[in-house]
């Protein structure tokens, strides 16, 4: 068996349409694919129909998916994740890293990292933690 991608799956709890709509302004993200509950099942709660029950954005080469979860207060628990951003250009590295902190916390502000490139970290207003390297395009 071969592993060919490891995804990011988030569980928003009931975040997900407004997550997908910051996530295509502040990464350039594209819908490839959204499904609510109540398009695969008529006989859900109404409450539940237009949460998001799966959704696949494409951010350049990489695929996230997201969900509502079944529930609020559904998000799993575990050991700390955080999705890593590769770039190849600071400035774009600068723009994407402003907009997703705006309403999150800066946990490491965009700094010259010891490996040459540039690197930051942060905890965007979903609660999703995020890093961020650049190694080429010293702009």
């Amino acid at each position: 068996m071969t592993v060919h991608a490891a995804t990011p799956y988030l569980i928003l709890n009931g975040k997900a349409n407004e997550a997908i709509s910051h996530y295509q302004q502040a990464l350039g993200a594209t819908v490839a694919s959204r499904q609510r509950f109540g398009d695969v099942d008529q006989s859900c709660p109404e409450a539940m129909r237009d949460r998001i029950m799966h959704a696949e954005l494409r951010v350049g080469a990489a695929t996230l998916m997201m969900s509502d979860g079944p529930g609020e207060g559904s998000a799993p628990s575990g050991g700390a994740v955080s999705v890593a951003l590769h770039l190849d250009d600071s400035e774009e590295l600068g723009r994407i890293f402003g907009a997703l902190s705006e309403s999150g916390t800066v946990i490491q502000p965009v700094i010259d990292a010891p490996w040459g490139g540039k690197f930051g970290a942060l905890n965007d207003r979903f609660g999703v933690s995020w890093m961020f390297n650049c190694t080429t395009s010293p702009n």
